[in-house]
């Protein structure tokens, strides 16, 4: 079949695709591993992080401020401890903190 005619789901392009498979995996894997170190994050700051890319045994968190970015490293430890009982290999947390440009 000749998709250049015809409209494919996000869903089935990822299941045709080895590549999208596979980023559509590390992204729920990624999305369930802020789930699941949500209760060590103060309510406040929780707004300000996203889940960000998995790159082997490192995580990446993005945050929408230096503030947040400070408070999370302080919380680093135990969040990276919390991930690995509960079976992630985590042996780093990476922050990136989001620039927006105002036009």
């Amino acid at each position: 079949m000749n998709r250049r005619h015809h409209a494919v789901s996000l869903l089935q392009a990822s299941q045709d695709s080895p590549t999208l498979a596979r980023l559509t995996e590390l992204t729920r894997d990624s999305a369930a591993r802020l789930k699941a170190v949500e209760s060590l994050i103060p309510a406040a700051l929780l707004s300000a992080i996203q889940a960000g890319p998995i790159e082997g045994p490192v995580w990446c968190l993005l945050l929408d401020n230096n503030a947040a970015a400070a408070k999370i490293r302080q919380l680093l430890p135990a969040l990276q401890s919390h991930l690995r009982v509960n079976g992630w290999e985590v042996n780093s947390i990476r922050l990136k903190v989001q620039v927006t440009r105002s036009r």
